[in-house]
């Protein structure tokens, strides 16, 4: 993985020094090495920072094919491109490297955009058609590597990570409406919190020229309608689970470096390792976070994950004191909101895993996102996919799933209450997805803390509609499962723009850590997508199909257990320690009066309140805290207007 930046211009010369002030801001990215072409017109402009994973020593960009007429910047990862190359070879292409990302230049010379059919992997890369005068950048599926654009004056900008966009010259403001939709849970998959600055979303490519930039969708969840849906036994469900993620992780495991885990004692980082571990002739190295406080930490249960294994484990401690000093610098990283402490600790086990010589790591993330992980889309199930149960039994099952999944440990149930802002999304879906609900629920009870300004600004604007624009209701959600639903529109914003980028990419590449995600593979996804409801939750059981297609290689503890989200303890259950110290002098302080969305006085009077609210309630507020103090360090570092 590397960072990227390009630049377009209609007219005026492009910069060098924007150019490697841009590429200077992504050293973090790429430490091996850096490198840019500038066109003979000066109107394009490509530069690419290093990491090194596959061909250590010839695989510097940009490339260019043999006539000079293609150029490619990828910050990419490739899986099967040894087949690849050689039928390159076979179609009469000379590659001059042994790196995956060449194969892309090559592909798209042989089918142009269609060449995004054939990659497979994580990717977010940009060529230059010299003959055709046109600039193309793609995405991958999901949204695993970031890619932000931007018109400034009459030149196009892409970058990586939005401060290299700040560096190259384009102005740092704050976007008041992306702000607003993000305290609802549905910023768009388009737009990011800075004004101008948008997102090529996940599945898509970008085409521009000197006609100006088009937005091109070339993949989509796709999820069969109802009466569509495939039927196979369960064991042929489980045989072909097990064969495609079998093959999705032996595939991650091809590196000209060294091959770590990310384990915590859930079920998918579990899985991964133990399947991985069946490909290593060596015991594989696994990285896992212990916190301080006992729900939250799940030392033990990694610890006989790796046993289980035969893999190495190194336990990285993370307290209070170890997130105060670091937070700042992982949310400049992360550059979004954060909701809890998890990012900063994903941080330190990035670090930790870059300090034992690490530059690739497994993931697990992605997962409950295909197979129904988290709690809120057991709700979706018992609600809207009743399968005959009487009601009696719904509400029963509810209340336990409600007593399962308590407050304290960080997640989304939504509670029966009528919210006049959802009703464009029941009339759109003829339901409300839970999480919706939730995120609704937790909005209305942090309205105080904004300012009459902002709020008034912006509370007559319907953000469910301008979310709902950008999706194709009527191609990807009618006739389909509400849980299919539910499911597709998580995927459109937190998957990408918080799970993969904060917990993901972000953390992860401020160490030079390249995560590789299984189940973020397309194969995976497209076979489990056609699955039925009821293997992936069946009763109040999560990730059915993956229990059973990952038995063999996880412990029994690990099996049984139900889902426990990557929560770090909320900074308010430690009053005197120095992450609520950071909070408490942080949104007290004129930093945060700096800050245009916020009522300060209501925080100071929150604040003020912490030590006599109860528990639950201070662990609720806690994600409305590190909301604020994020916002804080966003403001400050990026100097935004």
């Amino acid at each position: 993985m590397c960072g990227i930046v390009a630049m377009f211009s209609a007219q005026e010369p492009i910069s060098e020094s924007s150019l490697r002030l841009g590429m200077d801001c992504l050293k973090h990215r790429g430490p091996d090495g850096q490198k840019f072409w500038i066109s003979g017109d000066r109107r394009v402009a490509l530069g690419h920072r290093r990491l090194s994973i596959i061909d250590l020593i010839g695989g510097e960009q940009p490339i260019t094919n043999q006539d000079e007429t293609l150029y490619i910047i990828a910050n990419n990862e490739f899986y099967d491109f040894e087949r690849i190359q050689r039928d390159l070879k076979q179609w009469g292409y000379q590659l001059t490297t042994n790196s995956d990302s060449e194969i892309a230049l090559h592909l798209y010379d042989e089918f142009g955009t269609q060449c995004l059919h054939h990659l497979r992997g994580e990717f977010a890369f940009i060529i230059w058609d010299k003959r055709n005068e046109v600039l193309f950048a793609a995405r991958d599926c999901f949204g695993i590597k970031p890619l932000y654009y931007t018109i400034y004056g009459d030149t196009l900008y892409l970058a990586s990570e939005v401060k290299a966009l700040f560096a190259a010259g384009v102005p740092a403001a704050w976007d008041r409406e992306s702000f607003w939709q993000d305290t609802w849970g549905v910023l768009s998959p388009d737009r990011t919190l800075y004004a101008n600055i948008n997102q090529v979303p996940p599945g898509y490519f970008l085409l521009a020229s000197r006609s100006g930039i088009r937005l091109h969708r070339y993949w989509d969840f796709d999820y069969p309608p109802i009466h569509d849906l495939p039927q196979s036994s369960l064991e042929d469900y489980i045989e072909q689970l097990r064969h495609t993620l079998d093959e999705a992780i032996q595939l991650r495991l091809r590196a000209d470096v060294p091959v770590g885990c990310y384990l915590s004692g859930g079920l998918d980082s579990s899985a991964v390792l133990g399947i991985a571990a069946t490909h290593s002739s060596e015991p594989m190295q696994a990285f896992t976070i212990a916190f301080e406080h006992e729900a939250y930490n799940e030392e033990a249960i990694a610890m006989e994950t790796a046993a289980y294994s035969g893999a190495n484990i190194q336990v990285i401690p993370i307290r209070q004191k170890d997130i105060a000093d670091n937070f700042a610098d992982a949310t400049w990283h992360c550059e979004m909101l954060c909701l809890n402490a998890n990012t900063t600790a994903k941080y330190l086990l990035s670090r930790a895993a870059r300090d034992a010589g690490y530059k690739v790591v497994l993931t697990g993330e992605g997962s409950d996102e295909i197979f129904g992980g988290y709690v809120h889309f057991r709700q979706d199930k018992l609600l809207h996919n009743q399968n005959g149960e009487d009601e009696e039994t719904i509400q029963l099952l509810l209340e336990e799933l409600k007593q399962n999944n308590q407050v304290s440990i960080g997640l989304l149930f939504a509670e029966n209450e009528s919210i006049p802002g959802l009703n464009s999304v029941q009339r759109l879906l003829d339901y409300t997805p839970a999480w919706m609900q939730a995120y609704a629920q937790r909005h209305l009870s942090s309205v105080p803390f904004y300012s009459s300004e902002f709020i008034t600004q912006f509370q007559e604007k319907d953000v469910y509609r301008i979310f709902f624009n950008q999706i194709d209701v009527q191609g990807q959600l009618k006739g389909r499962e509400p849980v299919n639903q539910s499911l597709y529109l998580w995927s459109k914003t937190n998957l990408a723009n918080y799970l993969l980028r904060m917990l993901g990419d972000g953390v992860e590449m401020a160490h030079s850590i390249e995560g590789r995600l299984p189940f973020l593979d397309r194969e995976v996804v497209e076979l489990v997508r056609n699955m039925p409801i009821s293997l992936k939750i069946h009763g109040l059981t999560e990730k059915y199909i993956l229990r059973e297609a990952a038995k063999p290689f996880i412990t029994d503890t690990v099996y049984n257990r139900q889902k426990h989200p990557f929560i770090a303890p909320p900074s308010t259950f430690n009053p005197n320690e120095a992450l609520q110290q950071l909070i408490q002098d942080t949104l007290r302080s004129s930093v945060m009066s700096r800050v245009p969305f916020y009522n300060q006085a209501a925080i100071i009077q929150l604040l003020d309140q912490l030590p006599i609210i109860n528990e639950n309630q201070r662990t609720s507020t806690d994600f409305l805290l590190l909301r604020m103090l994020s916002a804080c360090v966003l403001q400050e570092r990026f100097g935004l207007a």
